[in-house]
């Protein structure tokens, strides 16, 4: 029988999940063992989970599972630096060169278990079967704007926090930029026709900004891209492959510019590909904004995990998007589970090289 073990996320401001209980009740139907851990910040409650049919375990605890038993979360596991002798299902970022890589291939070393990355569940064709993009995109243009009217405040963006669902983060944000006093700003997009772009896009013409739509065709050339000077706000929402051009160069941040706010939703300033190399770090829920220039004012938005501050929303939709996928769990070695292993296999053994 095959043992899924939901665990509770570590990360702060983490609230999401990637099943439902709806999902969990559809898995034992099929034969699935499921267990899923108490949380103190999870978007659903836990008595839901449990009538599903699951069995509870304390938070945390996933370390003592079962040995057969795949444990399955969203985000990164604490760095406590322990040998990990599961199979673990979640978003590992440790496949493009990404800061700690080499750490966490190391942990499975050293631990003999598994890493099958979400961003690799991938069909024949290479398309990913479940993603968190909209939603990422949506509250990316969110806390963007967040950072463009607090500039017209003469400041920087503080901290943001999640919502309970979009139109409560409409309704505060539409308040917050009428309150600027100013002109809606004006934004492009790259990548408007993806996922991500896509959400993005609809916040943005939420907001009633002049917003102009880039896909692949319009950045077909390599650039530059002077075009993405003449907006306040640029969002990134292309995932960056060998060969994607470079929209904003570290010496364009110097010369006469509109853009004041990048948003960059692919997030990934580790990465060798980062299409706007004008940052280094990820920035985060207490400091959404990197301020890289000034004179004026130029902030970069990179927080890594933007769909949480929808959770709920994000979190129906992806696990919705995953379901079909965990349901071929118990063919581990077959279609999407042996093409995301086989990643983790090859890089494994890049690292241990």
């Amino acid at each position: 029988m095959t043992h899924l073990w939901v665990r509770a996320e570590s990360r702060l401001n983490e609230d999401r999940v990637g099943i439902t209980p709806d999902g969990v009740a559809d898995l034992i139907r099929e034969g699935f063992a499921v267990t899923v851990e108490e949380s103190r910040r999870r978007v659903l409650p836990i008595r839901d989970y449990a009538d599903a049919g699951a069995r509870i375990a304390p938070e945390g605890s996933w370390t003592t599972a079962p040995g057969d038993a795949i444990v399955f979360g969203l985000k990164e596991l604490p760095a406590d630096g322990t040998p990990l002798p599961h199979r673990h299902v979640m978003f590992g970022h440790a496949f493009k060169g990404q800061r700690g890589a080499e750490t966490l291939l190391g942990r499975f070393r050293a631990g003999g278990g598994r890493l099958y990355d979400i961003e690799y569940l991938v069909d024949e064709g290479g398309r990913r079967l479940a993603a968190f993009g909209y939603w990422a995109g949506f509250a990316g243009a969110a806390v963007s704007l967040k950072c463009w009217a607090a500039q017209q405040r003469g400041g920087i963006c503080g901290p943001v926090l999640p919502y309970p669902d979009r139109h409560a983060l409409t309704d505060a944000l539409r308040a917050e930029l009428d309150a600027t006093g100013r002109n809606r700003p004006t934004a492009i997009v790259i990548g408007a026709h993806g996922r991500v772009g896509t959400g993005a896009s609809d916040l943005l013409a939420e907001m009633g900004l002049h917003l102009t739509r880039w896909g692949s065709e319009d950045t077909r050339s390599g650039g530059p891209f002077p075009e993405v000077m003449m907006h306040d706000l640029f969002l990134n929402c292309i995932f960056a492959r060998p060969g994607s051009p470079v929209f904003v160069p570290p010496e364009a941040v110097q010369r006469p510019r509109e853009l004041t706010v990048i948003g960059d939703v692919a997030c990934d300033p580790d990465g060798p590909y980062n299409p706007v190399p004008v940052y280094d770090h990820i920035t985060s829920w207490a400091s959404p904004a990197a301020r890289v220039a000034d004179n004026p004012p130029l902030d970069v938005m990179a927080i890594d995990n933007l769909p949480s501050l929808l959770p709920r929303e994000s979190s129906l939709d992806f696990a919705q998007q995953l379901l079909p996928v965990l349901r071929q769990l118990d063919r581990i070695d077959e279609g999407p589970w042996a093409r995301a292993g086989a990643v983790f296999d090859a890089r494994s053994k890049e690292a241990a090289a």
